[in-house]
């Protein structure tokens, strides 16, 4: 029923089961029960039976309190392990250049990116998430948070059409290494950086691209592209990709934008880790015993009782 991993808070509490101890010795160890009554031509029987079972009776008493002063020590015992999922941060890089504002299905190439980044927050959750806005520049608009709100309320506040001109072109180098900082400020769990863009980044250019890809992966940081754009992939993102071991995609619609952002969802799955045993009380096996012995002890009061004559 205790198992072998039973342990107690307050093992010193454990000195008071001397009382009980005590107790029970005194009970099978009196003297006998040797009165005189006036029975005349009688044998009786010695009656070491009923004796027996009023020792019995009266033993419950000092086990209850033995149970009582268990409890006090507080019993424990080790949980089963349990799984822990470890956490990903993942940072979102959207591009917000002027070539964003192009109509793709209903909406625009920005639209499509930001719906398809609500949905996956749906898909990874647990997980921490940070959004980084960038063209010529770099703002970090939400940082690594579990709390998905403020991505979600984030469209309207840098659209393409209303962000400021210093945001007008496209350099995807800068924008990696300042998400990658941002990353390397968490110590736990994975890092993962999702970019959304359409155009080339000449940041990228005359080897640029090898560098940031080192950069990323001596940071143990993963690189995902979405490239929405009818012209062809650069080859730099594909290699900053390929060289984290990451991929890099090319929706054609809204509806293949939010696909690959379930790909990438199926590509870098949740990770689990056992996590070690803790202590957890165990009082139940106890108070069941202490509930039956304290019934024992009203029963026996009706009768299964020791009395000197």
């Amino acid at each position: 029923m205790f198992g072998l991993n039973l342990s107690f808070a307050h093992p010193i509490a454990l000195v008071l089961l001397v009382a009980p101890i005590l107790l029970l010795r005194r009970v099978w160890r009196r003297p006998g029960r040797r009165v005189v009554l006036p029975f005349d031509h009688g044998r009786q029987a010695p009656g070491r039976g009923w004796a027996a079972l009023i020792d019995l009776a009266e033993s419950v008493p000092a086990l209850l309190l033995a149970v009582a002063i268990l409890l006090i020590a507080g019993p424990q015992r080790l949980g089963e392990p349990r799984t822990k999922r470890i956490l990903t941060n993942i940072e979102f890089c959207v591009d917000i250049s002027g070539s964003m504002t192009a109509k793709l299905g209903e909406g625009s190439r920005y639209d499509a990116s930001m719906a398809a980044i609500d949905e996956f927050l749906d898909f990874r959750e647990g997980d921490a998430f940070g959004l980084t806005f960038f063209g010529n520049n770099v703002l970090h608009w939400v940082p690594l948070t579990s709390d998905t709100s403020a991505i979600r309320c984030a469209p309207p506040f840098m659209r393409p059409e209303i962000a400021p001109p210093w945001f007008g072109g496209t350099e995807i180098g800068k924008a990696l290494l300042a998400c990658k900082r941002v990353l390397e400020q968490r110590e736990e769990g994975d890092r993962m950086i999702v970019l959304v863009s359409d155009g080339f980044s000449f940041d990228l250019s005359d080897g640029n691209d090898l560098d940031v890809a080192t950069d990323l992966k001596e940071s143990n940081i993963v690189l995902y592209a979405v490239h929405i754009s009818d012209s062809p992939i650069p080859d730099e993102i594909v290699n900053v990709t390929r060289l984290t071991g990451g991929e890099v995609f090319e929706p054609g619609d809204p509806d293949g934008v939010k696909a690959v952002f379930r790909r990438i969802d199926e590509m870098q799955p949740a990770r689990l880790e056992k996590t070690a045993a803790e202590s957890a009380d165990h009082f139940g096996p106890f108070c069941v015993a202490g509930l039956s012995l304290l019934g024992v002890v009203g029963l026996a009061s009706f009768g299964v009782r020791y009395t000197p004559w």
